[in-house]
């Protein structure tokens, strides 16, 4: 397939408000463009439904170059209605060219994912998850549907929350992976006491754990810190790291966030 662009406003410009195109600025004596060449070319196949793909000789076109502010190549820029909407510059690997493409492509579900996002605010859990469920379906790579619907799960079912969380690793909700990981061992504590190691504040811990099943954010922060201020290290410092957690899954915008956050590091220090 050739992807070499002849009418730019015609195969770039206006394509792009029918399908995002991807295009690569390079040169003939560039040697890092010719290893990335070959890999958006065979991304271009795999996504042929999302994308398409455009390639300009910056030696042939120096009036585009210069027209879209071309310092080095490879340059690959992202047009979407006509406009620049993200780019990169160097050879990435595959794997990171990918992870950039999810980022900067909107999703043809961006809509559902939002609407999902709402329903999951408003407490409509089971309707959020039909929704997620049904986008990933379509699109088994959305990660921000998978996210979400990893968030729904954490508190009634932890196990698949962890689960699809796993593919979050190395992404941008890597945090929220890593708090439904904690949060499923904790549940594990509960359901398994016997695990834990004997000390007074044992009773604390599965209290806060079951205030933390509850919801009950605000009240199970506050036992946690009540267990670090008693004995720190209880359970491998777990009372830490369940603190750490619950930040994590709220998100830094949330008041609790920041308020509880202040208070766990007086306790600690």
């Amino acid at each position: 397939m050739a992807y070499d662009v002849q009418n730019f406003q015609q195969e770039v410009i206006q394509k792009s408000f029918e399908k995002p195109v991807l295009v690569d600025f390079w040169a003939e004596w560039c040697g890092p463009c010719k290893i990335l060449g070959p890999v958006l070319e065979k991304l271009a196949e795999k996504h042929n439904d999302k994308w398409v793909l455009a390639k300009v000789n910056t030696e042939v076109h120096q009036e585009l170059a210069m027209q879209y502010g071309i310092r080095g190549i490879p340059n690959v820029k992202l047009f979407i209605d006509g406009q620049v909407t993200d780019e990169f510059t160097g050879a990435m690997p595959e794997a990171a060219i990918e992870q950039w493409l999810q980022k900067a492509i909107p999703s043809k579900f961006a809509q559902h994912v939002a609407q999902a996002a709402d329903l999951l605010q408003r407490g409509d859990i089971q309707k959020s998850q039909e929704i997620l469920e049904s986008v990933l379906a379509a699109e088994p790579g959305n990660l921000a549907a998978k996210a979400m619907l990893a968030r729904s799960l954490a508190f009634s079912n932890p196990q698949k929350a962890v689960e699809l969380a796993q593919d979050l690793e190395g992404t941008e909700h890597y945090d929220l992976s890593e708090a439904l990981s904690e949060i499923a061992y904790l549940y594990d504590r509960a359901e398994n006491p016997d695990k834990l190691p004997e000390a007074p504040v044992k009773s604390q811990y599965l209290q806060a754990i079951a205030d933390l099943k509850q919801l009950d954010f605000e009240k199970a922060l506050k036992t946690f810190i009540e267990i670090i201020i008693e004995d720190r290290y209880y359970d491998d410092d777990g009372a830490r790291k369940a603190c750490i957690a619950i930040f994590k899954y709220l998100g830094d915008s949330s008041e609790l966030t920041r308020d509880y956050r202040t208070r766990l590091s007086r306790a600690m220090y």
